[in-house]
């Protein structure tokens, strides 16, 4: 008999719960009237966390290739809410932050995903959402750690 493998292990939970949650993300901003995709919100909305960011950088941590990340921000900067300029520490790289004219889409944005998160963590105590949350940073921070670009082999709790 074949050995099964749970699906409730936490690399399985997390990846499932991010991909549910980035569907349903997407759900709600194709319905709130933005006047973007949700490809296109969610790249404003990281453009706006990250601030001024490298393009290379900024399709890095969305997880997507720089070519479509590339067209989606040509989509945002025809309507003028993000602007690109030159990296002064590389002529050859882009900057990429949001614009002034980004601010109400931002607003929806925001609150598409304060409710996102809040439908969530229906039931469960604010507390421990605040709990998992730190928990969920440290391992970020650990997995970060780990990358051969950062010179360590692990971090130690």
């Amino acid at each position: 008999m074949p050995v099964r493998h749970s699906p409730d292990t936490i690399g399985f939970l997390i990846v499932d719960v991010a991909r549910l949650l980035r569907a349903e993300f997407d759900r709600r901003t194709g319905g709130a009237g933005l006047g973007l995709t949700p490809a296109e919100a969610r790249t404003l909305s990281n453009v706006a966390r990250t601030g001024p960011v490298r393009q290379s950088v900024l399709a890095e941590r969305m997880g997507i290739e720089a070519m479509t990340l590339s067209a989606c921000l040509d989509r945002l900067e025809a309507q003028g809410l993000v602007a690109r300029m030159p990296d002064p520490s590389d002529r050859r790289a882009k900057l990429v932050d949001t614009t002034d004219a980004a601010g109400p889409a931002l607003d929806k944005i925001s609150a598409v995903s304060v409710k996102v998160r809040t439908d969530m963590a229906a039931g469960i105590d604010a507390d421990k959402v605040e709990e998992f949350r730190r928990m969920l940073m440290t391992m970020r921070a650990n997995l970060v750690a780990m990358r051969p670009d950062c010179g360590r082999a692990s971090v130690s709790q």
